[in-house]
């Protein structure tokens, strides 16, 4: 039996990255630990870039449970085809 005490793989300190928002241009700050932002001025979701730890780990499904699991896998796939569209645009 393996004993997992927290995630293994996450990065203990949080950092912040500074965005400008799409939609308005107001400044706006993710967290690395986070997967979207709400621009505070009009509302415009954003999604973190990085690629989140449930798309590598092995643990991941046990470590987040099969609703969160599937949930962020669709999200990451999201993320996937939006970046490929807009480097298609560039």
């Amino acid at each position: 039996m393996e004993i997992l005490s927290g995630c293994q793989g996450r990065d203990r300190t949080p950092t912040v990255e500074d965005k400008k928002c799409p939609n308005c241009g107001a400044p706006m700050e993710i967290f690395s630990i986070e997967t979207e932002a709400v621009c505070e001025k009009c509302g415009t979701v954003i999604y973190n870039d990085a690629l989140s730890c449930v798309q590598w780990c092995k643990y991941a499904r046990r470590c987040v449970g099969d609703e969160a699991f599937e949930a962020l896998m669709k999200v990451a796939q999201a993320q996937k085809q939006r970046k490929n569209k807009e480097e298609e645009i560039a």
